[in-house]
């Protein structure tokens, strides 16, 4: 059966595939490329004169229009050796060393390695014989011959450390490259396309395709070649990624047969012949001239690798790469068009704290190398007296050499290099693990940002509900059958009707198909709507197929296709006697207006008035939506052939038709999307229902997810009154008038892509609140497109998603399930607290290392910690810590409270509290250690020691402590909400415990056989208890200040701050809102009464009404919406003031609310809210929708 439907007629070609000569093709590469250049009459001139017409093209490629290639491989093999592969090989990765010279850019390691070098090359220079001697105590302790030998040992060292970090940094970037590849092939494979061969239709994967193929395009498709139209219905083509041409292109087969790859088909259907594939394609043409100029990109590549393809591997011509010719225009169009993915919230903030503290961290090394030099100088040229001598400048200029390194590793332990490398690390590895939850990431910020959400658009069908439609209702000859009748039950001529109607008014690849499984549910293939009626005639016993077989695809006439507009499909076929009948299927309350009459009990035709309309939406739609059926209307119309009609004229064709029947579509929800839902809900997240659906079957389903609750106070707008209720006289969207929707809005029914797309915007513009709106948006029709664009995380459907649509996501949800959005929400705000709790940690030691180097400089004219030292910090407090931090996995606490908000800062006072109590700690500890190390452990004082002495144990114990504090910090810094228990969850993450040992290892290992490169001198046993004591301390001093409340300490103050200042969150703000709707709701039951006699009280409406316009800006808002007393504290609102200046008023506005009563809404009354009605004395608060 699957085969039948889609056979064609004979064919009329004169078979090309039979005329199968021995010789080539009868067409050259170049003249097919030379062809596609062309467009519109050119191109059929052009087919014409050297092909008769696009049947004698298809035939000297060996093809057929309606049995397409034969499935022979050798054929297929040769088409790819003439023509080429449909794939465009994807540009070289970056090599290893370019990674790493890429790596080596960085400031402050030149700043470095110049250093270093600098004093390696003083090192060897030896001052002649002993003359030395006089340059005062500059050359101390320079006599011991094998010192001296060993001054090269720092400079090396610091060159080694150098080559480290670079390197780590590379590896970072190569795998980060790798994995990306690696998802890009995955996003590719997963591309297919549909193509006729040997007579079925097959879906194949994109680079499979040849030239000679007959594809089948549909709405929503990304052509993955150039090719000519054979036969078309209503195709038009978004081609502005070619051409940036806005305008969608209409195509036809006489007209502009001309398709271009990487063009979207925005409306239609049609057959095309392939000839133009891979790099000899449109795209592919101008990818090849891209990758001669790829150099530019490089640089911006790097800022995103996966907003670029990255170079995909094998760039086969699939949507998601951002190497379509067009893309590139695309991206640029993306960045120009803020504020749209500008810096992802997290980013800004981090850029913002880094800048800070590294100017800290540049004026406190300028100053430490300040201090130092002047010491010297004074100490050298003033206090002893001595002069400038040439044999002495060698080693002066070590000396300033030494004070310099100094400097730059004060520096150097002060920039946080290490938070790119965090976010890189934490977001590579929810990505990975994100892939898991059916999560695809595309935009590496995407992830961050959904940690912010605040609000979710979602559409209804395939996301919240299971997208396996059933007919479970109908209603046809004047009976509304509850369940599927039986065929004996309907009129035969009506039974004919209907079958005929819906086999040839549905895309012909849209099909049933048995079940992969026995017993399984049969399988729906194409639009699952239509499927839904196929399956209804199948359970009619009836069959589609043979009716497709008598009336193939070419046979129709003509098609108007389904759009976001037209909201119906219609299909003309021509009679035997030469007339023609249009059948047309659509929204029910849209195709019932067109009908003028209607099949009745006994299937005769009758009239249908808009009275017996008004009565089947009552008796029949309402209730059929009120159960969440969608509703759908099958109906016909004969016209006559003589004169035929005029086709284009849509308006005059699909009008006066006779009703065949109503059916009510059964979507179910999904049966984890409630709970999904309830969590969002918990985690502070709007879920808003965005439907092309009907009123009442989105409210019927928005009410089984939970998405509205019985007693909330919402809104269910249909989008006609959405676009009245925002636009001003003059047809403008204000935003103020959206703001007064939004935050009640929950279900969006009849919304068109626009509507979808203005709601949006209003919402991300709006400032009601303190803290802008991050939005996340799922969608997976074409019309989506600008919505999931303008979103901050747009989502796509994976499965039913259209590849325009997730050509435009930022995620794609692989099993197209709305729970899978809430694990991209856990996901989003573990890289956030990842990157919190890497910021707790490195601050801390950053505070601690420069105050130590800084005051150590200047009090004894030497770092404590030598600049190999803080390099190792450097190394274990960047790159290990991003790597232990930065991979612990969520939990679904994380979804219990708030999101952040865009204001929010990112080192909250409780972090801040952390930072400095720790820094406290470990600052009192290595000063006491500093200046009374010596007789603690009594050995010899580490302090001012000559320029080439050995490493003194002095010296060690402070840096070996040091770097123990930090690693048992590194534990405290787990948590950053202020949790007592710091060790829960930690062998869940194995890469932390791992690092932990290794490190703890590692240093062993330097402070017992570092010698002089680190400076160390071995410890003993009770040297090592000593300084692991003082470690374990941290984490006592850690619970010590998880007991001090942040709320007592005022002084503090948060860092990292997103673009705004205000403190006040928007769950405050949002709690504060619920407060009042709970009191005013317990107000309402009362004086429900007072609400009706008000609402008959027309003059009131127009109060309101006049209020709306002059009075909001005092009313609502929301700081005069914070308590329920607030309502009470405007006596200056006295009804009488009003009543006599009332604007006139539009009455249809009037009637328009009444026409819809929502039980629920008491939009336009007027409503009293006061706490006790003795205090009603005029003083009334007026709530306005």
């Amino acid at each position: 059966m699957a085969n039948s439907a889609v056979e064609f007629y004979p064919k009329r070609g004169g078979g090309g595939a039979e005329t199968n000569h021995a010789g080539d093709f009868g067409v050259t590469l170049e003249e097919l490329r030379s062809l596609m250049e062309l467009r519109g009459p050119e191109a059929l001139q052009k087919i014409q004169d050297s092909f008769g017409d696009a049947e004698g093209l298809c035939q000297r490629l060996k093809s057929s229009t309606s049995d397409g290639l034969s499935d022979n491989p050798t054929d297929l093999e040769k088409r790819r050796q003439v023509f080429g592969q449909n794939f465009i090989p994807p540009k070289k990765p970056k090599t290893f060393l370019q990674l790493v010279w890429e790596a080596l850019q960085d400031v402050t390691l030149i700043i470095l390695e110049i250093a270093a070098i600098i004093s390696l090359g003083l090192s060897f220079y030896q001052p002649p014989g002993h003359e030395s001697e006089g340059c005062g105590k500059a050359s101390g302790g320079a006599e011991d011959e094998g010192e001296a030998e060993a001054g090269w040992i720092e400079g090396a060292a610091i060159l080694l450390s150098v080559i480290c970090v670079v390197l780590v940094t590379a590896f970072n970037d190569w795998s980060k490259e790798k994995q990306f590849r690696g998802l890009q092939s995955r996003i590719e494979l997963e591309q297919r396309f549909a193509v006729v061969r040997n007579g079925n239709v097959i879906q194949i994967p994109v680079a499979e395709m040849v030239v000679g193929d007959m594809a089948q395009v549909k709405y929503g498709d990304l052509l993955p070649a150039d090719g000519v139209l054979i036969q078309g219905n209503d195709l038009k083509i978004d081609e502005s990624a070619l051409t940036g041409e806005s305008d969608h292109v209409r195509k036809s087969a006489d007209k502009d047969p001309m398709l271009l790859s990487g063009t979207h088909v925005m409306e239609g259907s049609g057959r095309m012949l392939v000839t133009a594939v891979g790099v000899n394609s449109q795209s592919g043409i101008i990818f090849t001239l891209l990758g001669a100029g790829e150099g530019e990109e490089e640089k911006k590549e790097k800022k995103g690798r996966s907003k670029k393809q990255d170079g995909a591997v094998a760039m086969e011509m699939q949507p998601l790469k951002s190497a379509e010719g067009g893309e590139v225009e695309e991206r640029e169009k993306k960045k120009s068009n803020v504020p749209k993915k500008e810096k992802s919230v997290l980013q800004g903030k981090l850029t913002k704290l880094a800048v800070q503290i590294g100017k800290a961290g540049l004026v406190m090394s300028a100053i430490t190398v300040i201090i130092l030099v002047l010491y010297f100088v004074i100490e050298t040229f003033v206090v002893e007296g001595q002069s400038w001598l040439p044999e002495c400048t060698p080693i002066y200029v070590q000396y300033f050499v030494k004070f310099f390194i100094i400097g730059v590793t004060v520096l150097v332990v002060a920039v946080p290099e290490g938070l790119p490398l965090a976010v890189t690390i934490s977001l590579a590895y929810s990505v990975k693990k994100m892939m898991k939850d059916n999560n695809l990431v595309r935009h590496l910020d995407a992830c961050e940002t959904m940690g912010n959400a605040t609000a979710i658009c979602s559409d209804k069908t395939g996301t919240l509900t299971t997208n396996r439609m059933t007919v479970v209702q109908s209603y046809i000859n004047d009976q509304h059958f509850r369940e599927i009748p039986d065929p004996s039950q309907i009129n035969p001529n009506t039974l004919e009707k209907l079958v005929n109607g819906i086999s040839v008014n549905c895309a012909y690849t849209s099909k049933i198909m048995p079940p992969d499984v026995e017993g399984g549910l049969p399988k729906q293939v194409g639009n699952k709507t239509e499927c839904g009626l196929l399956g209804f005639l199948l359970d009619l016993k009836r069959d589609y197929a043979p009716v497709r077989e008598q009336i193939p695809e070419e046979k129709l006439y003509k098609v108007y296709t389904f759009n976001s507009v037209r909201k119906s499909m219609s299909t003309v076929v021509q009679m035997p006697d030469g007339s023609f009948r249009l059948y047309s299927k659509g929204a029910s309350e849209i195709l019932l207006k067109k009908c003028s009459s209607i099949l009745g009990a006994n299937g005769e035709v009758r009239s249908f008035k808009p009275r017996d309309r008004d009565e089947m939406l009552k008796k029949v739609i309402e209730p059929m939506a009120c159960e969440g059926l969608r509703t759908i209307c099958i109906a016909y119309r004969d016209l006559p052939c003589d004169p035929e009609p005029d086709w284009e004229n849509e308006a005059e064709i699909v009008t006066d038709l006779t009703c065949i029947t109503v059916v009510g579509i059964e979507d179910p929800v999904r049966p984890e999307v409630p709970e999904a839902i309830r969590k969002c809900q918990k985690a502070g997240i709007t879920v808003r229902m965005v439907t092309g659906d009907n009123i009442n079957t989105a409210r019927a389903i928005a009410a089984k997810c939970g998405i509205i609750q019985p007693g909330d106070d919402f809104l269910c707008l249909e989008g006609k009154e959405f676009n009245r209720r925002i636009r001003n006289e003059k047809g403008e969207i204000e935003q103020e008038r959206i703001d007064k929707i939004w935050p009640k809005l929950r279900v969006l029914a009849r919304s068109s892509p626009t509507d979808k797309h203005t709601l949006v915007k209003g919402i991300i513009d709006s400032t009601v609140l303190e803290q802008r709106q991050v939005v996340a948006v799922t969608g997976d029709g074409t019309n989506d497109g600008p919505a999931l664009k303008k979103a901050d995380v747009g989502f796509a459907m994976g499965i039913a998603g259209t590849d325009v649509a997730k050509e435009a996501s930022d995620i794609i949800l692989t099993d197209d399930n709305f729970s899978s959005i809430v694990k991209a929400v856990m996901w989003g705000r573990n890289v956030y607290d990842s990157i919190s709790k890497f910021l707790q940690f490195q601050l801390t030691v950053n505070v601690v290392a420069v105050i130590v180097a800084f005051t150590g400089a200047c009090i004894t004219q030497d770092s404590p910690l030598k600049a190999v030292q803080m390099l190792w910090v450097n190394l274990i407090m960047d790159t290990f810590a991003s790597l232990a931090l930065a991979t612990e996995p969520p939990t679904e606490a994380l979804l219990l409270r708030k999101p952040y908000g865009r204001n929010n800062p990112l080192i909250s006072l409780t972090m801040m509290k952390n930072i400095l109590g720790h820094g406290v700690y470990q600052l009192v500890i290595i000063f006491s250690l500093l200046f009374v190390g010596e007789k603690i452990f009594d050995i010899d004082s580490g302090r001012n020691a000559p320029l080439h002495s050995p490493p003194s144990e002095h010296y060690t114990i402070i840096f070996n402590t040091f770097v123990l504090m930090q690693l048992f910090n590194e534990i405290n810094a787990r948590k950053i909400h202020g949790e007592r228990n710091v060790f829960d969850g930690i062998f869940g993450n194995p890469i932390f415990c791992s690092i932990v040992l290794g490190t703890f290892g590692v240093q062993i290992v330097i402070v017992q056989f570092g010698g002089k490169p680190f400076s160390c001198a071995p410890l003993n046993m009770e040297q090592w208890l000593w300084c692991l004591f003082v470690g374990v301390g941290e984490l006592l001093w850690g619970q010590v200040i998880a007991t001090v409340p942040t709320s007592h300490l005022k002084c503090l103050k948060e860092a990292g701050h997103g673009p705004g200042t205000d403190e006040m969150t928007e769950d405050e703000l949002a709690e504060d809102e619920e407060e009042i709707d709970h009191a005013e709701r317990e107000l309402r039951r009362g004086q429900i009464l007072w609400f009706r006699g008000l609402n008959r009280i027309q003059t009131q409406m127009r109060v309101v009404k006049a209020f709306r316009s002059s009075l909001y800006d005092g009313i609502e808002k929301p700081a005069s919406r914070n308590s329920i007393h607030n309502f009470m504290a405007h006596p200056e609102f006295l009804i009488n003031d009003f009543i006599h200046n009332i604007p006139l008023i539009d009455d249809t506005d009037i009637d328009d609310e009444s026409e819809n009563p929502d039980p629920m809404d008491f939009s336009g009354s007027l409503v009293l809210v006061t706490t006790d009605f003795s205090e009603c004395k005029g003083i009334c608060s007026l709530r306005v929708e």
